[in-house]
């Protein structure tokens, strides 16, 4: 693997790193703080995918997903107390649903952003993070928390996600997982917008370097 991919390799495996720690901590009543971290990840791709190429950002992808296991992995050995019950700071179906999530979502993210590339300049990011963020939250939100999914781990009581709520807290009755959702998703979108200037700035200077 090339030298010259390490930035990506570090910037991905810290946003990784980071969002699962701050995922932990909320934001509000519907969002966590690693809602704004995680964003970043498509950021990363994204300009590696314009500078580099798609095998380059596929690589920078697959590191981030290996470093997602590994914090999985160890999140589901610590155990927490609350509440009188001992639970780990993991459980299986967040870890399932994080790295799928992350990997289909990301590596959408490369097949689009390189179908578009010849286009102008901010199409294919957006693009290509605009629906790459939406499968992500589908799919994480769905599989760590819908009470169609139990059978993944049936020792994990998800009923508090399955509660019966106003869509956040203001619109038509839903799960309330429903509405940690489509909070996640409403900032993925918002970022995906404001990361425009950070990414006309970096591939900039990116391609300042390698000309």
């Amino acid at each position: 693997m090339k030298t010259t991919y390490l930035p990506g390799i570090i910037a991905m495996a810290a946003i990784v790193v980071a969002s699962n720690i701050l995922v932990q901590f909320l934001f509000g009543q519907w969002l966590t703080w690693g809602a704004f971290t995680y964003p970043l990840a498509f950021l990363v791709t994204d300009v590696m995918n314009r500078v580099y190429g798609a095998p380059a950002a596929r690589k920078v992808v697959f590191a981030g997903f290996i470093v997602g296991v590994i914090c999985s992995f160890i999140g589901t050995k610590i155990m927490l107390q609350g509440d009188g019950f001992t639970y780990p700071a993991v459980t299986l179906r967040i870890a399932i649903g994080s790295g799928f999530a992350f990997l289909t979502a990301q590596l959408l993210d490369v097949a689009i952003f390189d179908r578009l590339r010849e286009g102008a300049w901010w199409r294919a990011p957006l693009a290509s993070t605009l629906i790459g963020s939406s499968l992500d939250t589908a799919i994480f939100f769905t599989v760590a928390f819908s009470g169609t999914l139990n059978i993944l781990e049936p020792s994990n009581d998800v009923s508090w996600a399955g509660e019966m709520l106003p869509l956040l807290g203001v619109g038509p009755v839903v799960p309330l997982w429903v509405s940690l959702g489509f909070a996640d998703w409403c900032v993925k979108l918002s970022l995906a917008l404001i990361a425009l200037v950070p990414f006309r700035m970096i591939v900039g200077f990116l391609t300042a370097r390698t000309t």
